[in-house]
């Protein structure tokens, strides 16, 4: 073997110093390219531009989207209070025991739309002329029906001549003033406590009889006045229930 055999094999310094360039030139256009990367151990700049369209765009658009959201469910609330559905309070004690003061209702719009009024309903009507006062709605209960004739007997309320049950007034609150019906609801002539109820109206009572301004006053009242029918307590809360 002579000595040249045994030297290692030349290296093209050209290739090794053109690998290097190449190199430099890489991180260089990796430090200055557009995509905004930069070197190890810069630090990046921080951005001073405003906020872009896109942002302003979709902020506007939460926005626009919110207070529709708002204005909608606003929109329900009035169509359900309108047609549906309305919370009355209970003003005064005509209705005790069964409601009393400050005591909040539901009362059912649809009611007399999709069925007829019953005997015992509790009902929301508007206030009759001859009644009076500050209150606009009143609340009482059904008691006769048009067609029927009801009458009183000391304190008992008779209805074509039978006594009518009443589970839901107190014993005691049965005292009934006497009293002589005039009014255009009524079909007889004025007579002592009797009235024979016309078509389409409804002899409405509250439970409290010693104290309750009713039909007894003003008359029976015309179905196109009724406001709905009262189904649900729902305050005070540890009274809730169906009426």
């Amino acid at each position: 073997m002579t000595d040249a055999d045994s030297r290692p094999p030349a290296v093209d310094s050209s290739a090794s110093v053109d690998t290097s360039r190449a190199e430099d030139r890489f991180l260089e256009s990796r430090g200055s390219g557009e995509d905004g990367s930069y070197r190890r151990g810069d630090t990046p700049a921080t951005s001073t531009r405003p906020p872009s369209r896109r942002r302003v765009n979709s902020s506007l658009r939460s926005l626009i989207e919110w207070v529709a959201v708002a204005v909608g469910a606003l929109a329900v609330a009035l169509l359900i209070k309108a047609f549906l559905f309305q919370a009355f309070f209970i003003p005064s004690a005509s209705m005790h025991d069964t409601l009393a003061v400050d005591d909040r209702v539901l009362v059912n719009k649809l009611s007399y739309v999709l069925g007829e009024v019953d005997r015992g309903d509790i009902i929301v009507f508007d206030r009759p002329q001859q009644a009076g006062g500050p209150i606009d709605d009143f609340i009482k209960r059904v008691v006769a029906l048009p067609g029927e004739t009801i009458s009183f007997v000391d304190g008992d309320v008779f209805i074509d001549g039978q006594r009518l049950r009443e589970p839901y007034v107190d014993g005691a609150a049965t005292n009934h003033r006497r009293i002589s019906i005039d009014a255009e609801g009524c079909l007889n002539q004025p007579a002592p406590d009797t009235c024979t109820v016309a078509e389409g109206y409804f002899f409405m009572m509250g439970d409290n009889r010693p104290n309750s301004t009713d039909s007894r006053d003003f008359g029976p009242i015309p179905k196109d006045s009724i406001v709905g029918r009262a189904f649900l307590k729902v305050w005070p809360l540890g009274d809730i229930g169906f009426l």
